[in-house]
């Protein structure tokens, strides 16, 4: 079986920084992040604070995103990131519904990136 060529994404940074705002919006269960979570690899977070942020929120679990939003900040900086500032790296910070959508199709992007051997969830 020959593997699916995936596209690389124009704005990678962009891409990951989406995946991770949608995973910490209010406008989402944590049921539902920590599904997609268990989907995402770690490895499609090239830079390592955007790949700490994802692993630490992984680790988190299916916890109400306010208080996830409350302990992130402190276990990042335990992982050796001292000036983290989760406000300015969600900026803005809250996320509207229309937003949501565009938000949602970066994480379904990533998830095409974890798994290139199966069918994209995207085009």
């Amino acid at each position: 079986m020959i593997p699916m060529k995936i596209h690389e994404p124009t704005d990678r940074p962009e891409l990951e920084r989406n995946t991770l705002r949608f995973l910490c919006s209010v406008l989402i269960q944590g049921g539902t992040r920590g599904e997609i979570c268990k989907l995402l690899d770690p490895s499609v977070f090239r830079d390592p604070l955007r790949r700490v942020i994802f692993e630490e929120i992984r680790e988190l679990g299916t916890i109400d995103s306010r208080q996830l939003r409350q302990l992130l900040p402190s276990r990042v900086t335990n992982r050796g990131f001292p000036d983290f500032d989760l406000r300015g790296f969600l900026a803005p910070y809250e996320v509207t519904e229309n937003e949501i959508d565009h938000l949602f199709e970066s994480a379904l992007e990533l998830l095409d990136l974890s798994h290139p051997d199966e069918e994209p969830l995207v085009d």
